[in-house]
């Protein structure tokens, strides 16, 4: 390496996809990163910004990320001539610390240019219909690509096969599904993308993969997938190679360390450089960031810019692995993977701490940034930054020290002292960490440092280790709770079979403290004592009083309950009441195999321990345990409008895979392109005086402030319109709540215009202001309402006093329907004990909102919009600006996700987006930062209910009354149609007579609008809760009370008069049946009766749950085209979203334009192509909600088919006569040549040559009767009577409760469906997995959490937590019923996309029902709520609220149990 003089002109050398990228001094911002770079700089836009958090300037993400923008980095080293490989996020990876690096996008993996062909991944992603709306899957299938680059590098090591079957990698089926861990995916429900990476495993049995397109069941072998060959992911190009070897001997590393005053990206080489370069005067005056892999991009949740970085990673020592008999010393930027990887070569799987650290270290964050965060910037933001740490926690335990410089100072703490002291700044380096080899006779070693003591080597003694943590998704990528690790150092006494704690080291952290921490009065309790009843629960008492969070840390109660089940679950089975040694072992050792972490076994008296069995690792990473057990899909798959009925492949999936596919933000900035981002309001009501960028980012290029006062005359502050009028654009005057837009910053670049509208200056005053509604409560009290029309509101059944009268047992709320005459307030105050709370719900589509305005000729302008309403967008947009909608072209190919969340909300983005290109006569796009789309767009509607319900002794519901608020936020919306739809999910069961009342409120919190089944989930979800309700009032089964409510034919028409139902199209009772009437439903109860009963801290639970879902078909357009080589272009009113809209209407025009030949001889598939919408094209698009918009352009597309088909036939049929075989090549041609040969014979007769006057002559037959022929055709297709119709289906799902923690594990699911003759299986099939893996999340992890003034805090992937691969059903079973012919549906086909959703209800009831089981136990009794039959369990129903019903002090009470019986 060149000396730090060296001129700044130094190059970054780096591939991308194999193509050299050299940037100089200048050239790139270093503070960018590789994912800016790539998709500004290159023509690679695979990598997506999903999340946004690692790019935006404050995220703190450790343990965030979706891994939208994974991609592959190769390094090489030239003396093993080896290259390894890594995925990493390249939201993270600096562009400038790339040097001799080679990156892989999944471009590259098909052959560099994406266009050069497809890999292996690409196909089976695709073919195992893994992909829906595309948006995450490259990400997706660059993790699987570096799992399978890593496992051929791994090939013969390990117990690895050294060369796997054909068609095969190296890789273990557990680990296929663990490369996927950390991808987000908000479509698919995960098990097709596991059962993709699973095509690839050794060890899988190709039967158990489930639906694809490369065989039928039964028929599955290796041959039939896409052929894998070793060593074709991260080929290391040459050229790279050669430079590197070149430079091995001059550079050892990086360019070098450029100091003069005009660099700002520096490589120090040694600690003594980096303490030479920060210690000029140069840094004095600039702002500093010293990085390794910036997974750390600004912790401390700032938003900043920084004039110089710094990068660690040239400096030998810190990047260096030193092992030794007494213990292994890691450089602090080494790699958390690759500090894995040493501790298991180290430990040699019989090391506890060392395996069982590498164990945990595997949950912390996920791969893609464990291969390049750095330990030691973990614990430097654990000591400086407050962060949430894992590592310093389980280090903490293992008696590691820490080496540090400061200046030319060195020294070596124990990590504890180092957490304890003042934060660290730039001139504290941490250099390395030490973990001791805790040897067989229980010495801590270390003989560095007189700080450590030495112990007494005593005979007999041995060593136990456990790490813990309590986090919402087992592997990872979420932070915890709590976490913990122990370590002690037992013996025997010699005398008894009590053993005694010699050495006891208690760690503890993430509970809501600065850092890690020892328990060090409960560890001098413990010590020196035989390990009894009575002391361990002394010692838990002691431990609740020590684990005490800071205040304003959520669940304060149940995170120091954490820390005494983890210290429980550790001693108790070594108490001397409990412990039972085995004589053939020795108290010496430790043994391989076992588990920890997330999911810890509750103690159980009935073991025979001994510390052979406690103290259990894993030989290697998570064992050969699957995340998914088994799954099994079953289709019927119907032939009579082929290719109307396959189960087609996903069109484009490939292009998703491959990165080709193109989204609104992956359209090339047009020359001059601004960037805006949203200035929003922080506080709920409040003046707003002013709003002014923060002066001290003066030298940003912003060019302002675009606000309300900046539209034009003529136009209007309009962002949104709906059927119940406008909403404002920009808040003006006075704020109507936290999270509304004021204002719109642009900038030259999206970062800056980010940074600088997180750093606006907003002057508020709130004089003369009362005090906001927040709450539904509040609303009330001040009624505060929308006025819903009356034609909206669905009719009552019966009479409800009538209906009372015949029950033998009534539940009242407080009698709230005989009050309606009295003031409201008081009406909602009597019926607070009796109600259902339920809380909004984000979106989390990966792709945030997004928009690109370019300003066109005539005044005009074209705004791609990822929207499902672009013709409202259009709308929207020209009021805004004053414009003719003729002059607002609005276009949209695909959008990445939307679950309603893109449609109402996405209309104020485009709004601002053309209001502020229009102004400035430039180019604008805006794409939302993760945290801004989740503040602002707002998501499902929060509700309060209140019922009261009369019934039968048998369970038969005589009546039911329900009291329904609604929080609409501060605008409409869509909010007055949300009554209908939840009452209409509500009656899925016969109530007897059934009346309810409806309050729509106004408050002053964000807006809410339509989420997947929008209304109907909380519809559905609240019928359960009243079922299980009068279950426990009866103590009955509620599966009973179910079954006995099920409607009728006839009362399924008294409830649902618009949708008659036959005995065979009213399929609920039948599906109803195939669920619950089988031996294997009973033999389940009955094992879950015997498990519960044998487990005192585990208890399971099974529900089953119907849905009878109403749909409306919706006006839609659709337009075919024939060109004149015979390919067809398609165009609809709907948008492609991910739900398959383009294969059904692929496959629909298909059959449509088929029927020319009745012999089905012409497959014309291929030659479709649906064509993006476009506002000035496809008029009267509407919009793409409510699940029927596929059928719809199906319909549409059909009707139109039928007219060109209409046109051809005659056609056609005058030319057979000639030609008997006519394919759809010649017909076409010959029906485009016509008018043109009979322009040529008219007017030139004379001039035609012998070729075309003979094509003349075989026309001259039948011009006579023949025109020209329009090859086009639109219709508008308008529902009938037909167009509303209703869905059924049902589920049955099991848990399995942790009560010592309030884990809860979905250990199966099992759906029924009916999908009507499905337009297409495996479509269908993805929407109902999709649809009920998002349900899930809804009710069970997915918590919306404000602040006092309303405004959205739970605002990421940090703190907002969708599922995950391993956070669905093990097993997920799922069968689309065949109702049949039914001559009111498009092709008898039904709706997919949001009735599934409602079944995910199913796995909330299991839940309660093994918490019911939980508190049969003494020590859970009494939990909760008075009564042990009925108790509310809130949604979502996360650990703290499960745990919380199953009894903070369950363990305490437990042992008190134990003394008492004695």
């Amino acid at each position: 390496m060149a000396s730090s003089s060296a001129p700044s002109s130094a190059a970054v050398v780096f591939a991308v996809n194999g193509e050299r990228v050299e940037l100089r001094e200048g050239d790139v911002d270093p503070g960018a990163t590789l994912l800016e770079f790539l998709r500004t700089r290159t023509r690679f836009t695979g990598p997506k910004l999903g999340c946004g958090e690692g790019t935006r300037p404050f995220a703190a993400i450790s343990l965030r990320g979706c891994g939208a923008c994974v991609v592959l980095i190769s390094t090489y080293d030239a003396a093993s001539g080896e290259a390894s490989h890594a995925a990493a996020s390249s939201c993270l990876t600096l562009v400038h610390g790339l040097h001799h690096r080679a990156v892989t996008t999944t471009e590259g993996l098909g052959g560099g240019g994406g266009r050069a062909g497809l890999h292996a991944v690409h196909e089976r992603v695709a073919g195992f219909h893994a992909s829906q709306c595309g948006f995450c899957t490259p990400g997706v299938c660059m993790s699987l690509a570096a799992a399978l680059a890593a496992a051929d590098a791994k090939k013969g090591k390990g117990g690895r096969p050294a060369a796997p079957a054909e068609g095969y990698a190296g890789l273990t089926a557990a680990e296929a599904e663990r490369a996927v861990a950390g991808n987000l995916c908000r479509c698919t429900g995960y098990r097709p993308i596991a059962d993709a990476c699973k095509s690839f495993a050794a060890d899988v049995d190709l039967e158990d993969l489930g639906l694809n397109s490369f065989w039928r069941k039964g028929e599955a072998h290796a041959s039939k997938l896409p052929r894998y060959d070793e060593g074709s992911i991260g080929v290391f190009p040459e050229f790279l190679k050669a430079e590197i070897r070149a430079s091995s001997g001059i550079e050892e590393c990086m360019p070098p360390a450029l100091v003069g005053s005009a660099s700002i990206w520096h490589r120090p080489r040694s600690v003594e450089e980096y303490y030479k370069l920060v210690g000029s005067e140069l840094f004095g005056k600039s702002r500093t960031k010293v990085v390794v892999g910036n997974t750390a991009s600004g912790v401390n949740r700032e938003a900043e810019v920084y004039d110089r970085y710094v990068d660690l990673r040239c400096i030998p020592e810190l990047n260096s692995v030193s092992k030794e008999a007494k213990g292994v010393e890691i450089g602090a930027a080494v790699s958390i993977s690759k500090v894995i990887e040493a501790l298991r070569e180290d430990g040699g799987c019989n090391d506890v701490v060392f395996c069982k650290i590498a164990d945990h270290m595997e949950k912390v964050a996920s791969p893609f940034v464990r291969n390049t965060a750095s330990l030691g910037g973990n614990l430097i933001m654990a000591q400086r930054d407050q962060f949430a740490s894992d590592i310093a926690t389980i280090l903490l335990a293992a008696g590691s020290s820490i080496c540090i410089q400061v200046s030319s100072k060195r020294q070596t703490v124990m990590l504890e002292e180092f957490l304890q002291m003042p934060p660290c700044d730039y001139k504290t380096l941490l250099l390395s960490i030490y973990i001791p080899q805790w040897t067989h006779v229980g010495v801590l070693s270390d003989c560095r440092s007189r700080t450590v003591d030495r112990m007494v080597s005593t005979r007999g003694t041995s060593v136990l280790f456990e790490t813990y943590r309590a986090a919402p998704r087992p592997l990872g990528n979420a932070v915890a709770y709590l976490n913990a690790a122990f370590l002690a150092q037992v013996a025997s006494d010699g005398t008894t079979s009590s053993l005694i704690l010699r050495e006891l080291r208690l760690a503890f952290g993430a509970y809501g403290t600065q850092h890690a921490i020892r328990a060090s009065n409960v560890e001098k309790l413990l010590v020196g004592k035989p390990i009894t009843i009575s002391l361990l629960l002394e010692a838990c008492t002691l431990l609740k009083k020590s684990i005490v969070p800071v205040e304003g840390t959520r669940h304060t109660a149940y995170r120091s309950s954490l820390a005494v089940a983890f210290l429980f679950s550790f001693l108790y089975p070594v108490t001397k009441e409990i412990f039972k040694p085995v004589k053939a072992v020795h108290l010496n050792g430790s043994v391989p195999s076992g588990t920890n972490g997330h999911r810890n076994f509750g103690p159980n008296e009935r073991v025979d321990a001994s510390l052979m069995k406690i103290n259990n690792v894993k030989s290697a990473s998570y064992g050969n345990d699957c995340i998914l057990e088994y799954s099994k899909q079953i289709i019927e798959i119907n032939k009579d409008h082929l290719p109307v009925g396959i189960p087609a492949k996903k069109v484009g999936a490939e292009l998703q895979a491959s990165g080709e596919a193109v989204f609104v933000d992956d359209i090339p900035s047009p020359k001059d392109c601004l960037y805006g981002a949203f200035i929003y309001s922080t506080k709920p009501l409040a003046h707003v005086r002013s709003i002014g960028l923060d002066p001290s980012f003066k030298q940003l290029n912003t060019l302002g402030v675009v606000t309300a006062k900046d539209i034009p005359e003529g136009g209007s502050n309009v962002g949104a319109n709906t059927i119940f009028g406008p909403e404002p654009l920009f808040g003006d005057l006075v704020t109507q709540c936290a999270g509304e837009p004021l204002g719109l910053v642009i900038a030259e670049t999206q970062k800056i215009a980010n940074i600088a509208a997180k750093r606006a200056l907003i002057d508020y005053s709130t004089e003369n202001l009362g005090a906001p509604i927040l709450s539904i409560e509040e609303a009330v009290r001040r009624c505060s309402y929308f006025e819903t029309p009356p034609f909206l509101l669905p009719q009552k059944i019966g009479d409800f006093s009538k209906g009372m009268a015949e029950a033998d047992q009534k539940i009242y709320s407080a009698e709230v329907h005989f009050l309606c005459q009295f003031d409201q307030w008081i009406q909602y105050l009597r019926c607070t004990f009796l109600q259902v709370n339920l809380n909004s719900q984000y979106y989390f589509y990966m792709e945030t909102q997004t928009a690109l305005a370019i300003p066109d000729e005539d005044n005009s302008i074209v705004v791609y919009s990822s929207s499902q309403c672009p013709e409202t967008t259009q709308n929207v947009i020209a009021k805004c600006l004053g414009l003719p909608c003729h002059s607002v072209r609005v276009i949209t190919r695909r959008v990445g996700g939307g679950f309603g969340g893109k449609a109402v909300r996405s209309l104020p983005v485009a709004a601002a987006c053309a209001l502020a290109a229009f102004k400035l006569h430039r180019p604008v796009r805006i794409y939302l930062d993760r945290k801004t789309d989740m503040i602002m767009t707002g998501g499902r509607h929060p509700m309060k209910i209140c019922y009261s319900v009369g019934f039968k002794s048998d369970g038969k519901i005589t009546a039911l009354h329900i009291d329904l608020f609604i929080n609409a936020g501060m605008t409409k919306d869509i909010s007055l149609i949300i009554p209908h739809n939840f009452i209409e999910a509500l009656k899925k069961y016969n109530w007897g007579a059934f009346s309810y009342e409806a309050k729509v409120c106004k408050t002053n919190t964000v807006t809410k609008s339509a989420m997947r089944g929008p209304g109907e989930v909380q519809g559905s979800y609240v019928a359960e809760a009243i079922v299980e309700h009068v279950a426990s009032a009866l103590s009955t089964d509620a599966n009973l009370v179910r079954q006995r409510n099920l409607h009728t034919v006839e009362s399924l028409a008294l409830f649902h008069s618009e949708c008659t139902e036959d005995d065979m199209g009213y399929t609920l009772p039948s599906i109803c049946g195939q669920l619950t009437t089988s031996e294997n439903y009973q033999h389940r109860l009955e094992i879950i009766q015997s498990f519960n009963k044998n487990n005192r801290w585990k208890k399971r639970g099974l529900s089953f749950v119907p849905i009878v879902h109403k749909v409306l078909s919706r006006p839609t357009p659709g337009k075919v085209s024939i060109l004149n080589d015979g390919s067809i272009a398609v165009e609809v009113g709907g948008i492609e979203l991910g739900q398959g809209l383009w294969t059904k209407v692929k496959q629909m025009a298909a059959f449509g334009l088929g029927q020319l030949w009745t012999d089905l001889s012409q497959e014309l598939f291929d030659r479709i192509r649906i064509i993006q919408a476009d506002t000035l094209s496809n008029v009267q698009g509407g919009w793409t909600t409510g699940s029927t918009t596929s059928e719809s352009s199906c319909e549409a597309v059909r009707l139109a088919c039928n007219i060109v088909v209409d046109r051809l036939t005659s056609v056609k049929e005058q030319f057979q006569e000639k030609e008997s075989n006519l394919s759809w090549d010649e017909l076409i041609s010959k029906v485009i040549l016509f008018p043109i040969l009979i322009i040529v014979g008219r007017y030139y007769p004379f001039n035609i040559t012998s070729a075309i006057a003979c094509l003349y002559l075989n026309f001259v037959d039948v011009q006579a009767n023949m025109v020209g022929v329009d090859l086009s055709a639109r219709e508008y297709y308008i529902p009938g009577p037909s167009g509303s119709y209703l869905n059924y289906g049902a589920a049955i799902s099991e848990v399995e409760i942790d009560l010592l923690t309030g884990a809860t594990m979905i250990l199966r699911s099992d759906l029924i469906y009916d999908c009507g003759q499905s337009l297409n299986p495996a479509v269908d099939l993805g929407q109902v997995e999709g649809a009920f893996v998002q349900g899930i999340g809804y009710f069970m992890s997915e918590e919306y959490v404000t602040n006092s003034d309303g405004l959205v805090i739970s605002d990421g992937t940090w703190t907002y937590k969708i599922p995950t691969v391993d956070t669905i059903p093990k097993q997920f079973n799922v069968k689309l019923l065949n109702s049949g012919f039914h001559k009111k549906r498009v092709l008898s086909s039904k709706a997919s996309g949001e009735p599934p959703l409602l079944l995910a209800a199913s796995v909330h009831c299991a839940t309660r029902a093994a918490i019911r089981a939980a508190k049969e136990e003494p020590h859970c009794s009494g939990s909760g709520s008075s009564s042990p039959s009925h108790f509310d369990l809130e949604v979502p129903a996360i650990m703290p609220v499960v745990k919380e019903l199953c009894g903070l002090e369950n363990v305490e009470r437990y042992l008190e149990s134990l003394l008492n019986s004695k």
